[in-house]
């Protein structure tokens, strides 16, 4: 029997699930994504597009044919091999130039703009149940220091990994609709393209019983263990306090650097 699939496939406009990992309220869907390896989902809305087993492709909406980046999903599935590079970058930009984002935030906020891998890596499932995806690299990383740290009585959870950039485009356009201006928005959430979420790198951190992303997270035994040990597998904590960046203190969030393992 072949190995289930643990690989997320990443393009512009469609991520390629594998089946296992998901589920669907509607009969319908839930019968083709049981009997198949992969499935298309629309990155924009999360919407399931169709179920690919093996050569057959099962559409689960109507004209596949004219959903945008389901064919270079498809060809991208067809060569089963996981890339190492990142996607472009020229869609997020003009969709940044929409909402009246130039260069300027970057040289503002001293903030890079980040691309998303073009293949993640299954890491285990969050606190919420939902599958947790890093690069792969990353992903080792993580498995290996939730271990260390429970040998030593320590709980760690994840509370989110990678973020795509319509992810946050879509809080954006969210909140556009109920009448935030862009300044606004971006006193509480980062420019689309410029979290460290959306690199595959980057972990948000809890353990049991602690409200997720709150400050109060410093004062648990898991940051002390963090803090001591984080570092020997290649995590650094992205935002202290005075950051040159100007994000609030961020104790919970921390960046796979192998460069900076200690």
């Amino acid at each position: 029997m072949r190995p289930l699939p643990l690989d997320l496939l990443n393009t512009p406009h469609v991520e390629v699930w594998p089946a296992h990992l998901l589920g669907a309220r509607a009969n319908r869907d839930a019968r083709a994504i049981a009997l198949a390896r992969h499935v298309l989902r629309r990155k924009r809305d999360g919407r399931y597009l169709a179920a690919v087993a093996g050569d057959q492709v099962v559409p689960l909406v109507q004209s596949l044919h004219v959903e945008p980046g389901a064919e270079d999903a498809i060809r991208r599935l067809s060569t089963g091999r996981p890339r190492r590079d990142a996607l472009p970058l020229d869609r997020l930009q003009h969709r940044l130039l929409r909402l009246g984002l130039d260069e300027s935030y970057a040289m503002r906020t001293g903030l890079p703009l980040v691309p998303e891998p073009a293949t993640l890596r299954f890491a285990g499932r969050d606190r919420y149940r939902r599958p947790l995806w890093l690069t792969a690299d990353a992903a080792r990383a993580w498995r290996t220091m939730q271990a260390a740290a429970a040998r030593e009585g320590v709980l760690l959870d994840a509370i989110s990994g990678y973020r795509s950039h319509d992810y946050q485009l879509g809080i954006f356009e969210r909140k556009l609709a109920r009448g935030q201006t862009v300044a606004e928005i971006l006193t509480v959430n980062a420019a689309p393209g410029y979290s460290e979420h959306h690199s595959g790198r980057a972990l948000d951190i809890g353990t049991p019983g602690e409200p997720p992303a709150e400050e109060s997270f410093e004062r648990t035994s898991a940051f002390e263990w963090l803090s001591a040990n984080a570092g020997t597998c290649g995590f650094v904590m992205s935002y202290p306090r005075d950051n040159p960046y100007g994000i609030v203190y961020e104790p919970w969030h921390w960046y796979h650097d192998p460069a900076r393992t200690r």
